[in-house]
């Protein structure tokens, strides 16, 4: 086994559907919380009722809180957890993917390629279906995807791969296209939609809306599906190329897939929330140390985590400061930042 199985191998795994049903129960406190909490307070008792109508189609109730929870919180909620769940998703097959446990969708330049997508589709007017729409989608798929491929190729010259060589490679395509998606922001000549865009970038669920979760909710269980599918070869990927090919995995076949996988889902979670940062870092980790590193058990599991982890940080970012509003990337670069630093501490303790 590699060094990234041994370096996050369990001395003890609890039962994956323990597990499961744990974080089950606790998203959905925090999805409540989340409805709950805010500028205003909602008592429990009013969003159930707000709920309830909302679901059986009843007009909202003059003087309730109906509108507030129906129409804003509930959907940020729910998309709050999609997105969660699908950085959770790509951040673990990404890193079995280059066998490198520091690599994540924003570390290897994809969320920035997304970026550079989505505002290109957003300050030329290309983005057909308003900011959310789906050639938003497409847009951001797109760049995913090249931006990927260019890293991919720029790791791989020499005729090696070096896990190294990938990381310093996505830092650096990462920051080329932010400066480019900065550049292209500068250019948009509304200073409203230049703000806008800006703290979009940072990661945002604010234009949470029913019509926006349709895309990701889709494109998040389609991807939780195909990674189930090929969670075997995922596990022998892990040790390494010319084993998995010994085992019969098709090494070339998957690398293209998954690199489809992970752009589409990447692209399509960034068209929603902007690029939000160490999400997919973190979330492996932390649960590959409680189930494990098999991918048919660790998938499930680290969905429902990052489902869990940005629904919170999202009711931090909506409540930490009294009448503002921070970006998510902000809040989860301060939980990112440190956790980086460590992990990159253990690798060099470990030689």
């Amino acid at each position: 086994m590699t060094a990234v199985a041994d370096e996050v191998r369990p001395v003890r795994e609890p039962s994956p559907v323990l597990v499961a049903t744990a974080l089950a129960v606790v998203l959905l406190g925090a999805l409540v919380a989340s409805v709950c909490l805010g500028s205003t307070r909602v008592p429990l008792g009013d969003v159930w009722s707000a709920v309830v109508r909302g679901v059986t189609g009843e007009a909202p109730v003059p003087g309730t809180h109906d509108l507030i929870v129906w129409r804003l919180r509930v959907p940020r909620a729910l998309l709050a957890a999609v997105v969660g769940a699908g950085l959770g998703l790509v951040g673990t097959a990404t890193q079995a993917l280059v066998r490198n446990p520091l690599a994540d969708p924003y570390l290897l330049g994809i969320s920035s390629g997304a970026s550079l997508g989505a505002v290109a589709a957003i300050v030329l007017g290309a983005g057909t279906g308003g900011l959310f729409g789906l050639g938003l989608s497409a847009a951001a798929f797109a760049g995913a995807l090249a931006s990927f491929a260019l890293v991919w190729t720029l790791a791989r010259r020499g005729g090696g791969f070096s896990p190294l060589r990938l990381v310093l490679a996505g830092v650096g395509i990462g920051q080329f296209l932010s400066g480019f998606t900065h550049y292209l922001v500068l250019q948009a000549g509304d200073d409203q939609q230049t703000h806008g865009v800006l703290f979009w970038l940072m990661g945002s669920l604010g234009g949470a809306e029913w019509s926006t979760l349709t895309v990701p909710v889709v494109t998040v269980a389609l991807g939780l599906t195909a990674l189930l599918a090929r969670a075997r070869a995922l596990d022998a990927m892990l040790m390494g190329d010319e084993t998995a090919a010994g085992l019969g995995v098709d090494v070339p076949r998957l690398r293209r897939e998954m690199f489809v996988v992970t752009s589409v889902l990447t692209g399509v979670l960034v068209s929603v929330s902007g690029a939000i940062g160490f999400v997919g870092l973190m979330v492996p980790h932390v649960c590959r140390l409680v189930v494990g590193g098999a991918h048919r058990r660790l998938l499930p599991v680290a969905a429902l985590f990052g489902a869990v982890l940005l629904v919170v940080v999202d009711l931090v970012a909506r409540t930490a400061l009294p009448d503002q509003e921070l970006p998510v990337g902000v809040v989860t670069a301060l939980i990112g930042a440190p956790t980086l630093l460590y992990l990159l501490d253990r690798r060099l303790e470990r030689g």
